[in-house]
This record gives C-alpha cells, sequence and structure tokens, in this order.
C-alpha cells in the first residue's frame, strides 16, 4: 500500500517520518512455524480472525510448504479455506517453489510470497541450491502467479546478515534486486534481517541506495530482535524512506541459527513506537494486545514488552517518590 512520501526532517527532533505505514503480519506463519506442538487449525484460524479486526491490512496466515520440512503449517488449506475473510485485508502466504505456488493459488490467497537467501551458504542450507540457482526456480512461481493473476512477491533472506558468511556486500543485493524486478516481474521486494545482525547503520545504508535506484518497487523491511536491534533497525528503516514492515503478534518466532534468543519484531511493540511518534498503522492497538495475549496463552510464551508492561499513555501521571519510599 502506498503512503506519502516522508516530510523533511522534523526540526525539532531531526527525524524524517511518514505519515502512516503498512504492518504485515507474520506471527501465523513465521511467528507459529517453530512452535514444536502442533496447534490445532480452529485455533490458527482464531488467531487469524482476531487480527484482521485489529486493523492490520495484510496478514501472511500460513506456508504451502512440504509437511515433512515445516509439520506446523501441514494444515495451510484448511487454515485459508477456515478464515473469515475481512474486506480491506490482504491474506497471503509463503511458497518455495512452483509446487507450493500452484497450492497457494488453488487456495485462494491474495498474493504469494517466495523468499530466496541472499547468500548462496544459506541458500544451500534451506534448499541445497545456490542464490542464482534459487533464482532461476523462482521463474516458475513468477510466471504461474502471472497466469493466476496472484501478485508474486519477492523476499531475499539473509540480505543483512548470514550466519554462515557475514554481511552480504550491497552490491550483491542489488544485484538480486534487479534480477527479481526485471527477470521475475516483481514490484514488491522484501529484505529481510533473518537473523537479527543488522545494525541501523546498515539498514539505512541499504534501504536508501535500494529505494533511490529502483524506482517504482515498493520495499518491505523483514527485522528481527535477535540481537536487541529490531525497532532501532525499524526507525533507520523509516528514516530511509521504507513503509512496509513485516512483524509478529507477541514477538512470536525465533531463529534456527541462534537458539533460544528472540525472533520476529513484536508487532505490538512496533504499533506502539509507530503511533507514539505519529505515524499512523491504522491498528487498534488494544485490540492488538489482547490478540497478542491470546497468542501468549495459545503457545505459552511471548516476546514482546508491550504485554509486559502496557503502553506508556496507561500509565498514571508521574509522581515523584517521596523520600523514604523504596
Amino acid at each position: 500500500m502506498p503512503h506519502p512520501i516522508a516530510p523533511p526532517p522534523d526540526p525539532r527532533t531531526g527525524l524524517a517520518l511518514p505519515a502512516g505505514v503498512t504492518i504485515c503480519e507474520v506471527g501465523p506463519r513465521d511467528g507459529l512455524q517453530m512452535e514444536k506442538t502442533f496447534i490445532p487449525t480452529a485455533a490458527k484460524v482464531a488467531l487469524i480472525d482476531g487480527l484482521s479486526a485489529t486493523g492490520i491490512g495484510e496478514i501472511q496466515a500460513t506456508s504451502f510448504v512440504h509437511p515433512s520440512a515445516v509439520p506446523q503449517m501441514a494444515d495451510a488449506e484448511e487454515v485459508i479455506s477456515g478464515i473469515a475473510r475481512r474486506p480491506g485485508v490482504r491474506y497471503t502466504a509463503l511458497v518455495p517453489n512452483e509446487r507450493g505456488a500452484a497450492r497457494a493459488v488453488a487456495a485462494g490467497v491474495d498474493a504469494i510470497d517466495l523468499v530466496v537467501s541472499a547468500t548462496d551458504s544459506h541458500c544451500l542450507a534451506n534448499t541445497r541450491m545456490t542464490t542464482d540457482q534459487a533464482m532461476q526456480r523462482a521463474r516458475g512461481v513468477a510466471r504461474l502467479g502471472a497466469e493466476a493473476n496472484v501478485e508474486v512477491r519477492v523476499g531475499f533472506a539473509t540480505a543483512l546478515g548470514c550466519p554462515f558468511e557475514g554481511f552480504p556486500p550491497y552490491e550483491r543485493v542489488e544485484r538480486l534486486v534487479g534480477a527479481a524486478v526485471e527477470t521475475l516481474g516483481a514490484r514488491h521486494v522484501n529484505i529481510a534481517d533473518t537473523v537479527g545482525m543488522a545494525d541501523p547503520q546498515r539498514v539505512h545504508g541499504f534501504m536508501r541506495r535500494l529505494i533511490g535506484t529502483f524506482a517504482g518497487v515498493t520495499f518491505s523491511l523483514h527485522l528481527h530482535d535477535t540481537r536487541g536491534m529490531g525497532l532501532a533497525n525499524v526507525l533507520a528503516g523509516l528514516e530511509a524512506g521504507v513503509t512496509n514492515f513485516d512483524a509478529s503478534i507477541a514477538g512470536l518466532g525465533g531463529c534456527p541459527y541462534a537458539p533460544g534468543a528472540s525472533g520476529n519484531i513484536s508487532s505490538e511493540d512496533c504499533v506502539h513506537m509507530l503511533e507514539a511518534m505519529g505515524v499512523r498503522t491504522g491498528i487498534d492497538l488494544g485490540a492488538l494486545l489482547a490478540e497478542g495475549a491470546r497468542a501468549k496463552a495459545l503457545v505459552g510464551h511471548a516476546d514482546s514488552a508491550l504485554l509486559e508492561a502496557g503502553p506508556a499513555r496507561a500509565l498514571g501521571p508521574y509522581r515523584a517518590p517521596v523520600a523514604g519510599e523504596a
């Protein structure tokens, strides 16, 4: 969804912020896929329906992968058919290949998310092929989407940091984005900090150059908070001109290469920060917090500051402690 061009920096703060952003909720897919206990389909559907009512414009509902690869997503068709579609909400799904894309199209998703690792090592670990080989395979997905009139959005995992190779050079990422635009016809490209290695300077530099190079392409950021820099990286992306961000309810998710570490940025923490800065999300924070509590109860854990502390404005008027008080 397009948003107004970011205004000049606010002279009071020095920040150049857009009027509004689009949040894509990835919790039902990225947040749940690492849960070892299978979550009942009805519970997944109820969570998605609840999220749909918060004002979120996009929800990545599931992934059409082979059940042996990601058992938690074995009910992809049932989830898509079971949700109560709300007008104005786009329901998308991740696919790994043509077979998954064909299943997603048949299920009736609004858009297909195709992810290719930006580094060969990560791509080989996930798909047993190099990045260039994966880009060749992606042509079939793009062709299938075009024939079905379903948008195919291309994402690049590890574009901002790889657990095997370190930090990919900007030139490599730009080449991959160029191939996605020119060869695959992508008009929406997602840049991912898959394992939470990026810092604000890297995010700002990469995104400012990509946005300046590829006019007419919508860029989104998929950020992880593995090392505590998730929201700082959101701010860096905002200043670079990004107005589309992925986030996960209750901060669910994780990283297989950093066991025990936090994963995706929390949707409620992100919305709280944006709205506090005057950046509109269109999301009802109270309703989102209720869904965060539902998600936490569903899986038994969460990684969300807001679920623990509540919104800043919900606190009463500040009173300085009286001498002798703890």
